[in-house]
């Protein structure tokens, strides 16, 4: 038998797991940061510098004006190839000179 009250205690759980999803997918949106020259050719976000437009845009590979949303604190720790000289390459929270088009 369900009683008026029964229901209410329903809907008020029902209402609390939405809004904890809601505050999941939220906080996961939240966590994430713009990551400069760690994708591949092709496979960046957004904001590829010049002469490009957006995602998927990028010329070369870890192109330094180009970025990747990641999750945010990782950026400069995820594990990339050295450069042709064999120095380290990381990734930056802002644009960097190195990996570029050598049109632009």
């Amino acid at each position: 038998m369900t009683t008026p009250t029964n229901k209410a205690i329903l809907a008020a759980a029902f209402a609390t797991a939405l809004a904890g999803f809601a505050g999941v997918a939220q906080a996961d949106d939240m966590a994430k940061e713009k990551c400069f020259g760690v994708s591949l050719a092709g496979e960046n976000d957004c904001a590829a510098g010049p002469g490009t437009t957006c995602a998927g845009t990028a010329k070369v590979d870890y192109q330094g004006n180009s970025w990747t949303l990641v999750d945010a604190g990782t950026c400069m720790t995820i594990d990339l190839p050295p450069m042709a000289d064999g120095s380290a390459r990381m990734g930056s929270l802002e644009a960097l000179d190195r990996d570029l088009p050598m049109n632009g």
